[in-house]
C-alpha cells in the first residue's frame, strides 16, 4: 500500500493568504485548483507537463518553493518533504512576468 502524503502550510499566516486569494477566483477556479491541491496527497510530482521542479526555487517568506503545479492561469507553489511525507503549500500566483519572484 502506497502512503499518500499530508498536505500541510508552514505557517497560519500562509494558509490565510491562501484562503484569501482562492476568495478572488471563480468557483470554478477555485474548484480546479482544489483539485489539483488534493491530487498531490497521492502523487505530489504527477505525471504531465502541470508539474515542474522549478529550475530557480521562488522563496516566499523564508520558505522555498522547489516545485509547481499548473492549473490554468495559475500556478500552486510548493515544496515536498519525501522523508516526512508532506506537500507544503507556499504560495498560488496567477500566471505572468512576476509570478516567480
Amino acid at each position: 500500500m502506497v502512503m499518500s502524503y499530508q498536505l500541510i502550510f508552514p505557517t497560519k499566516n500562509i494558509e490565510k493568504r491562501f484562503e484569501k486569494f482562492q476568495k478572488w477566483l471563480s468557483e470554478k477556479e477555485r474548484g480546479l485548483i482544489k483539485e489539483a491541491i488534493l491530487a498531490l496527497k497521492e502523487n505530489p510530482r504527477p505525471p504531465g507537463k502541470a508539474w515542474k521542479k522549478l529550475g530557480n526555487p521562488v522563496i516566499l517568506f523564508q520558505w522555498i518553493a522547489q516545485h509547481r503545479i499548473r492549473v490554468g492561469n495559475y500556478r500552486v507553489l510548493y515544496d515536498i518533504d519525501d522523508e516526512r511525507k508532506n506537500v507544503i503549500l507556499l504560495g498560488i500566483r496567477r500566471k505572468n512576468e512576476n509570478t516567480y519572484e
